[in-house]
Order: structure tokens, then C-alpha cells, then sequence
């Protein structure tokens, strides 16, 4: 009998095992009861559940996973990979392990996310270019699609806890607010936990913060009382994750996605890092390239032969620049290297905690030097506010000059000059955006694993893609993708293994194939040859009229051109002409079209759905906060702001209204009895209107109305105030902001979150005397 029973059990197992292996459905059927049911207990059998464990799930030792994901980092950035910026976590996770020298993204960071959690191309999974950006066309609507899982919700379902720190930019825009839906949030695409904030950037000094799906204010400090910064918060909180599950539940392997603001603009820092900098960069950016490509052969991380590509016509030359304009841009690059390296030292107190943990040996740690190109949203003139670029409004280089002391500070949300940017992705042509080149998708990556790979410092030269992340992933743990998850079937994963290459250094690429699309640019890499067509200027808001199906093609030979130096299209027109029609082919199937190479035209929020839409009459409750996908559009219309108050004989004061901060955004408030409205022009200029006379005491109906000149962007607007009817107060709104109020703040009811509108009250700024509700009409 006792056979009997064994020989059932190890068919069973190997049943078991077998389904395991073919991965068909996920999460798994509930199995029948293997138990004994009788009338009572004494006469049953119970089956103890078994914990939700790898070993459960017939993994042995499966590693601990840590990817770290950077912001917009170029390949000529990072000392790892011939940067003159010192990046020794980096260097140690590739000494450890390998680094890889053709390694791409998308060049845009929303799709650049998608394509790494999901496996599939960004256009697959709805996510053809930012939120903020998307259209009603499959691959442009920033929604990823149930039929796309991710990894992390495969791995949870075999035991792993997953948290992810940082940047989530792949929740759509309206979906952002506190009535979710909450399908696109970290939850939703496969983690425990999150904290970090939900977006394109935030600053670093008073980010927008969330935890799980709620929205919090920053400590003040540090975990060690130093002045509170960002990344230092997230990899307190990363570290502290790690400890609690090792603790509770060591036989759970841990995945953490380490996905940091930086190096995206606002470039913040501690001022002390800054200080490490001080006069390495000025140089300048044709200085800096030809030094750093030198490093880069030196290394060999870049191939003896390459040539170094020249500085396109429209950037201009160092040396032809007045010496403020060289003063105030070596300033800039001194602020961004400073930033660079204080990631790059946080993410070595992550590795440092795991180590002390005694689990190094045995975590798959993905480093990921950038999630696109450096960016070049600086414009040729670099930025103390980067709002000023969203809205094509200009910055006077008195202010630039007159900041020099307090760039890198919580009082500027500043960005380096383009030609930095081409700096920083040498020894590559173009930056950010641009996915016809290697200077917007090509980016260094580090992974060790010290149990499973055993080469140490080694230099891998296959040409892969971030697609490429997450079926690397779930062959090191042992799995495969499901054929079905949560009931939905699922698109086939798209990337290829990279596991190949970690024991063999000259094995031929398995990645033969691979489009690049990103507002018009494209780019398609065949068999060592890559065809090319660049759309637009990446440090220009808005592309000058062209035709998407006649680009001016270019022709690169990749396999002995690393760094596309050479066109050969008019040399090799019938090997052009074939590369092209694989790139519609390839475009046709994987949702690329219909091309689009609109910028500002498509940050209109009537391309998307709204939970705004058709309203003109919002009521909103005391101390609410609202991202700006979720609020009511506001610009250039006519809008009345009302609210109802009781004043106390001891007088009250505080924010009633406001959307936006320090770097954007307008708002009502009461201050020392005048009621006051406040328009900051993303930093350019301010316009205030205060009544004329103290608001009365007792029940007070508190209004703004605000009369738009004309229903354009940039429309000036008359702003009357009113108490209790009567006009108190007028003045001019002499330009208004046309296209996005703010990246990362809310508006707020009640009290003033982020950074403060004005610098004239200290945050929160509540309101102190009795405030039920605000309402906004759109007149």
C-alpha cells in the first residue's frame, strides 16, 4: 500500500512539475481537496495550505533580482563606460560581472518602462511614446494591456516579494488621481509595494510623493538626519524592504525594481557633491567628448577602430560661446555630474545591504545606465526651470548668471544645455528622443551574478534590447511566461534571453532583428546593419514640417561602425531600399503605425479619456489633492474660483486654491486680511492681484473670476476679486502658461503641498479658518 501511495506521489510531483514547465495558466486553478471529508473533524483529513515559496513551485535557489534603472544617462556619462563622471558602483557590479556595449532602449523613458516590464515592444504594449502624449491608436495609448503581464506578476506568483522604488511613469494620466483605476499602478503590474512617486520627474527636494496608491509628504530628513533628498529616501527604503523580508521570510527570494528620479531633470543635489566638481568640466562639451572616447577605446568599451562623430551644425562650438555663457553651462555640467554620482552612491548602499546580508553571492543585479539617452530638454541654452521648455517660454541669461550659486538647489528645477547632452552620448550621434541613433538608445548595462555567472570584468558585445530584460529574468529563475494570465491569453513575449552570453563571450547575437520608433524618428537594425531617419531636432519643441513616408534614409554598417559614423546610403541603396521596407514591415506588426511626429500637439489632454470632460462645474472637498490628468483645464479659459468661508473674529489666512508651486501654477489665498490671487509664469514672471480692502469677518463667499483675453495659449486674462459679491480687487494676468502647468505637483484645496506658489508663507500654508468646499466654473 505504501507503494502504492509513493508511486501516486511521484506521479503526481512529476505531473506537477510538468505543468510548471508548460506555464499554460496563471495565476494557478484551485486543485481538488486532497484531504478526507467526514461528518466531524475525528472522521476528516486536512491538508495544511503550503506556503506561496519558490521551493512550493519546484524552483531550487532561484536568485534574489535587483534592477537598477537610471534617467535619461548617455553612454559617455558613467566612468564605467569611459565617463569622466566616477561611477564606482557601477563599476564594481560590471567587475563583478559583465558589461554589455550594445545594449538599447527606446529612447524615451514611459516606453523604455514598458518594454522592460512586459518583454514586448513598447508599441505592443500601447506605450509608442509617453502618457502625456498618447492617442487613441493601439500603440499610443499608454495603457498596458492585460494581455501583456508582466514579469514581476509572473514571479509573484511563485513566491517572490516584489517592491518597486522610484519612478512609475506608466500609469495613464488620468488614471493618476486618487479614484485610480489602479490596474497600471505598482499593484496592478505585479508588485507588494511601492514607494516613489507617479510620473515623468519630481523634485528631488520635495518630491510628489506616494506609497502604495496614497499621496504623502516627504520626512523631513534623511534615515540619518541628513537634508532630505530623494534618491537618499528611496534607498532608505529599498534597504529597509530588503532587511524586513530577509527577516520575516528568508525563504522568499526578493525582486526589487530601484528605478530612480535621476539624472532626469530637476537636476538637485547636495551642495557638498557639487562642491566635489568644481571646475572639471570647463573644458566644454567638444573637449569632453574627445577625452572621453579616448577613455572609452582605452576601456574597450568602445572599438579601437570607431570614429568619433562630429557636432551637428545646429550645437554650437565651445569655444565660440561668451565667457557668462561658458561660466553659467560648466556650472550646469558640474550639477549634473554631482548628480550622477550621488545615484551611483546611493545604489552603492543598496548593494552594500545586501551584501551584508550575506544573499550577493546569489542576486541577479541588472544595472541599467539610463533608460534613454541624455536629454537634451535643456534647449541650446540649458534651463533654471524646465517648465520654461514645455511651454516654449525663454530664460534671460542674467537670471541663469545671478543663479550660479543656487544651481543644483531646491530653488530651481534646472536642466544642462543640449550640447551637453551629445556630451554625454559619446561617442554616439544625437541625444534623447532620438530613435534613429545610438545617442538616444544606446546605454551602458552591468549585470553580475556571482553564484551563476562566473566571468569577472568581462566585455559582452551581442546586440540586445531592454525587451530582451525580462525573458533573461524568468530563465534565471527557471520559468517561462504563461500562455494565460488572470484569464486573459497573452501577446508571446518579444525579447530574447540574453543568459546566452554570460558564459560564452564571442557566441553570435541572437537578436538579429530590431525596430526603433520614437515621434517620427526610425530606425530599423538588421543582421549588423542599421537604416536610419531622424525626424526632428531633439532640443526643438515642435518638428518642422516634413513627410513621414519620405525621409531622408541614412545607411549604417553597425557590425563595423559602432558608433554610426559612416552613412553608406548612397553607396548602398538596394541594401537601404530592403531595410526600410523591413522597418514597415516590422512597424506594421508590431502596432509602430500610423506614424506620428507631433510634439506639442499631442500633450492635449483631449487626445485622452478625462474624468474631467463635459464637466463645467467642479466641487471640490477640504484638503484634497489632484494631479494635473485629473483636474479641470484651466488654461486660457474663462473660470470662476469660489469659496465658502467663515472668518473668525481673530482673522484666518491660508491657501484656498492652488495648482502647481514653485516652478509653475496659480492660486487663491488669504494673507494679512487681503485675499490674493497669484499667477507664477513658470518662473518668468509673476503677476499678483490683491483686494483692495480686508475681507469681512463671519461668512464670506470668496471669489476669483478669471476673463481669458482670447482662448489661445498664452492669452493674458483680467482677474476680478469679489467677497460677498463685491468687487474687491482686479488686476492683469499679462501671459499665461499654454501647454503644462506642472510635471509633478497637484492641485490642492485647502493647503499648498510640493513647493510653496510664492516664497511669501511657509508650506503647508492651511487654511485656519472654516473652509467646506471650492468650486471651479468653467464659464
Amino acid at each position: 500500500m505504501k507503494k502504492i501511495q509513493m508511486l501516486l506521489f511521484i506521479l503526481l510531483t512529476v505531473l506537477f512539475h510538468a505543468t510548471v514547465s508548460a506555464q499554460e495558466v496563471l495565476p494557478r486553478p484551485e486543485g481538488p481537496f486532497e484531504g478526507k471529508i467526514g461528518l466531524t473533524y475525528k472522521d476528516s483529513q486536512p491538508v495544511k495550505p503550503r506556503l506561496k515559496v519558490p521551493e512550493t513551485f519546484g524552483l531550487t535557489d532561484p536568485p534574489n533580482i535587483l534592477i537598477v534603472l537610471l534617467d535619461d544617462v548617455g553612454y559617455g556619462q558613467m566612468g564605467t563606460f569611459g565617463g569622466a563622471i566616477p561611477t564606482p558602483t557601477l563599476d564594481r557590479i560590471a567587475n563583478n560581472g559583465l558589461r554589455y556595449t550594445r545594449f538599447h532602449t527606446t529612447a524615451l523613458c514611459s516606453p523604455t518602462r514598458a518594454a522592460l516590464l512586459t518583454g514586448r515592444n513598447h508599441h505592443s504594449v500601447g506605450t509608442g511614446v509617453i502618457g502625456e502624449a498618447g492617442t487613441g491608436f493601439p500603440g499610443y495609448t499608454g495603457i498596458i494591456p492585460a494581455s501583456a503581464a508582466t514579469f514581476a506578476e509572473v514571479l509573484r506568483e511563485y513566491g517572490y516579494a516584489n517592491a518597486w522604488f522610484g519612478k512609475n511613469h506608466n500609469v495613464p494620466d488620468w488614471e493618476t488621481s486618487l479614484v485610480g483605476p489602479f490596474d497600471r499602478w505598482a499593484g496592478g503590474l505585479g508588485f507588494d509595494y511601492f514607494y516613489g512617486f507617479v510620473g515623468g520627474d519630481t523634485d528631488q527636494f520635495h518630491p510628489a510623493l506616494v506609497e502604495n496608491k496614497k499621496r504623502i509628504e516627504p520626512p523631513d530628513t534623511n534615515e540619518d538626519g541628513s537634508p532630505y533628498h530623494l534618491t537618499t529616501d528611496l534607498a532608505d527604503h529599498a534597504i529597509r524592504m530588503i532587511r524586513a523580508t530577509k527577516a520575516v521570510a528568508p525563504q522568499r527570494p526578493f525582486f526589487v525594481y530601484f528605478s530612480t528620479g535621476a539624472t532626469h531633470a530637476p537636476h538637485q543635489v547636495p551642495q557638498e557633491w557639487i562642491a566635489k566638481f568644481k571646475g572639471q568640466f570647463d573644458m566644454g562639451w567638444d573637449q569632453y567628448r574627445e577625452q572621453t572616447f579616448a577613455r572609452q577605446q582605452r576601456l574597450g568599451v568602445v572599438p579601437a577602430h570607431a570614429q568619433l562623430t562630429p557636432r551637428p551644425a545646429s550645437l554650437p562650438a565651445w569655444d565660440s560661446l561668451p565667457e557668462d555663457e561658458r561660466r553659467v553651462y560648466a556650472r550646469m555640467m558640474e550639477v549634473f555630474a554631482a548628480f550622477t554620482a550621488h545615484t551611483d552612491h546611493e545604489v552603492g548602499r543598496l548593494i552594500d545591504a545586501i551584501e551584508n546580508l550575506g544573499q550577493l553571492d546569489n542576486t541577479l543585479v541588472i544595472y541599467m545606465a539610463g533608460d534613454n539617452g541624455s536629454s537634451a530638454e535643456g534647449g541650446l541654452h540649458g534651463l533654471l526651470n524646465e517648465m520654461t521648455f514645455f511651454n516654449g517660454l525663454p530664460e534671460s541669461l542674467e537670471a541663469k548668471v545671478a543663479s550660479l550659486d543656487t544651481l543644483g538647489g531646491e530653488k530651481h528645477y534646472n536642466h544642462f544645455p543640449a550640447a551637453w547632452a551629445w556630451a554625454m552620448d559619446t561617442p554616439f550621434q544625437w541625444t534623447k528622443q532620438i530613435a534613429s541613433h545610438f545617442g538616444g538608445t544606446r546605454n551602458g548595462l552591468a549585470i553580475s551574478w556571482p553564484q551563476r555567472i562566473k566571468a569577472r570584468g568581462e566585455i559582452r558585445n551581442q546586440f540586445h534590447h531592454v525587451i530582451d530584460i525580462a525573458p533573461t529574468i524568468l530563465e534565471a529563475v527557471g520559468v517561462q511566461a504563461p500562455a494565460q494570465f488572470n484569464g486573459v491569453a497573452q501577446k508571446p513575449i518579444e525579447g530574447i534571453s540574453m543568459a546566452y552570453t554570460f558564459d560564452n563571450p564571442d557566441i553570435p547575437d541572437r537578436r538579429t532583428t530590431q525596430y526603433f520608433e520614437m515621434l517620427g524618428n526610425q530606425g530599423i537594425y538588421h543582421d549588423g546593419w542599421m537604416a536610419s531617419a531622424i525626424r526632428g531636432i531633439p532640443w526643438l519643441s515642435e518638428n518642422t514640417p516634413a513627410d513621414l513616408l519620405d525621409m531622408s534614409w541614412e545607411l549604417y554598417h553597425v557590425e563595423e561602425d559602432f558608433s554610426q559614423a559612416v552613412n553608406l546610403a548612397e553607396k548602398n541603396p538596394e541594401k537601404l531600399n530592403n531595410l526600410v521596407k523591413l522597418f514597415f514591415a516590422e512597424a506594421a506588426k508590431y502596432n509602430v503605425l500610423p506614424l506620428d511626429d507631433r510634439k506639442t500637439e499631442r500633450l492635449n489632454v483631449a487626445n485622452r479619456p478625462s474624468l474631467t470632460e463635459g464637466r463645467t462645474s467642479f466641487t471640490y472637498p477640504n484638503l484634497l489633492r489632484l494631479p494635473e490628468g485629473a483636474s479641470p483645464d484651466l488654461k486660457h479659459k474663462d473660470h470662476t474660483i469660489t469659496a465658502k468661508v467663515v472668518i473668525p473674529e481673530s482673522k484666518a489666512e491660508g491657501m484656498l486654491f492652488t495648482h502647481g508651486g514653485r516652478f509653475g501654477g496659480y492660486g487663491l489665498y488669504v494673507q494679512k486680511e487681503r485675499l490674493i490671487y497669484h499667477y507664477n509664469l513658470v518662473g518668468v514672471a509673476r503677476y499678483t492681484i490683491m483686494s483692495k480692502e480686508p475681507i469681512p469677518v463671519g461668512d464670506v463667499t470668496l471669489k476669483a473670476v478669471y476673463k481669458s483675453d482670447t482662448d489661445k495659449p498664452f492669452a493674458g486674462a483680467t482677474v476680478t476679486l469679489y467677497a460677498n459679491g463685491n468687487p474687491i480687487g482686479e488686476g492683469r494676468v499679462e501671459k499665461s502658461i499654454p501647454n503644462r502647468v506642472t510635471l509633478d505637483e497637484t492641485l490642492d484645496i485647502g493647503f499648498d503641498t510640493g513647493t510653496p506658489l510664492t516664497e511669501g508663507y511657509e508650506l503647508p500654508f492651511k487654511f485656519t479658518g472654516q473652509l467646506a468646499a471650492v468650486t471651479i466654473e468653467l464659464n
